[in-house]
């Protein structure tokens, strides 16, 4: 480890913290989104690299992730859009589960393909809204 990785690190947390507390909810989306591609790649070199303690807490990372957005959906308002964008963070939640287990690298692209859709989306959203 460098020496300077921890203060790094706090800058980084910081510099995200401040972020988040300035975002719109669109910008707050596309930032977990970013977070959790970002912990995919991760996962995927763990996996490469037979690092499979660490593919663990990327894995558990992302689902995490996942949780959040799921818990983020209004229900109430969001109808047809919210129900199924619930269900398609819980089919990523499960192949992530299933990749835990089987290191299964097509597996995991399918879900980075997924999210990186749905990514777009989200971001057209905001670009739309900023319009």
């Amino acid at each position: 480890m460098n020496s300077f990785e921890p203060g790094y690190g706090a800058y980084q947390q910081t510099a995200t913290e401040v972020r988040a507390a300035t975002a719109n909810p669109y910008q707050l989306v596309l930032m977990l989104m970013d977070g959790l591609l970002d912990e995919l790649a991760r996962a995927e070199g763990h996996i490469m690299a037979r690092q499979y303690e660490r593919k663990g807490h990327s894995i558990t990372k992302c689902l995490q992730i996942l949780g959040g957005l799921d818990s983020a959906l209004d229900m109430e308002q969001g109808g047809d859009l919210a129900a199924n964008l619930r269900r398609l963070y819980d089919w990523c939640g499960q192949q992530l589960f299933a990749v835990s287990v089987s290191q299964d690298l097509e597996a995991l692209q399918r879900v980075r393909e997924t999210l990186n859709e749905l990514r777009t989306g989200w971001q057209a959203m905001a670009d739309h809204r900023a319009a």
